[in-house]
């Protein structure tokens, strides 16, 4: 992808109340539902600081040569912002209400190829907004037909430039100190490829339902162990038993030898 030489004027200023945002609908019933999973595993491993924000086709704003452009990623992750939350319910303003978007996602669903457009004019496309204008340190393209993932890094030329991922299809983000890749299987009734976290450790970040079901598990071994150990106890106390009826027994077999036990 080569970006366009054109080199705009930005300025960050807060949205206008009375800006009128796009109600335009998702273009994929699944895009919330990735969305949705994104953060629900950050949340459930403490990997998402009080301050940070994610966002899920909530409008990201700059002014762009004096016109204000918003656009609404499918997700994306903000380290930190600097006001109350409720000044960004609607939008959210970079630099001017807290840090610059450290990765924005897009899931590819339709064939206008926006998600790679470098339109500089207004209102730009969304590869030149998140690249010249926002400068997103991290781009990530999410095909849902076909499960791939492309991911761009903003190098110094201020340009993106596709990353390798690692020898598990893996994608290592040292400044959430997590990789981004791909998983197969089934969430919420749909079977197939899904974006996932994974810590330095290679673990894979759980949902909320797989987290439920490794504490089903868990209880479920505490509960085999416990049995065991009931188990054990009881063969101690039959061998224990068995020991004092054996020892009854020569002491009543000795006396009817004539044995005086009690001298």
């Amino acid at each position: 992808m080569i970006a366009s030489t054109t080199q705009p004027v930005v300025t960050w200023e807060k949205l206008p109340d009375d800006f009128v945002l796009p109600d335009d609908p998702v273009d994929n019933i699944l895009q919330p539902t990735l969305a949705a999973a994104l953060t629900e595993s950050l949340v459930l491993a403490g990997k998402l600081p009080e301050t940070a924000l994610t966002s899920t086709n909530y409008g990201i704003c700059a002014t762009v040569d004096g016109k204000m452009v918003v656009k609404a990623p499918d997700w994306a992750y903000i380290p930190s912002i600097r006001v109350p939350r409720l000044e960004v319910h609607r939008s959210y303003t970079p630099k001017l209400q807290g840090d610059l978007p450290l990765i924005v996602m897009e899931f590819l669903s339709d064939k206008d190829g926006s998600e790679y457009s470098i339109k500089p004019t207004y209102p730009p496309g969304k590869w030149f907004f998140y690249e010249r204008v926002l400068q997103v340190p991290y781009y990530a393209i999410f095909d849902l037909a076909t499960g791939s993932l492309e991911l761009y890094k903003l190098e110094a030329s201020e340009q993106y430039q596709l990353l390798s991922p690692d020898a598990q299809h893996r994608y290592w983000l040292p400044e959430m100190n997590l990789a981004l890749g791909i998983w197969s299987g089934l969430r919420e009734h749909r079977p197939g490829s899904w974006l996932r976290w994974w810590d330095a450790s290679g673990s894979l970040l759980p949902w909320g339902i797989e987290k439920v079901e490794q504490e089903r598990q868990r209880a479920e071994q505490e509960h085999q162990r416990a049995e065991q150990e009931r188990q054990r106890a009881e063969q101690e106390h039959q061998r224990a038993e068995q020991e004092r009826q054996r020892a009854e027994r020569l002491v009543a077999q000795l006396r009817a030898a004539g044995l005086d036990l009690d001298q």
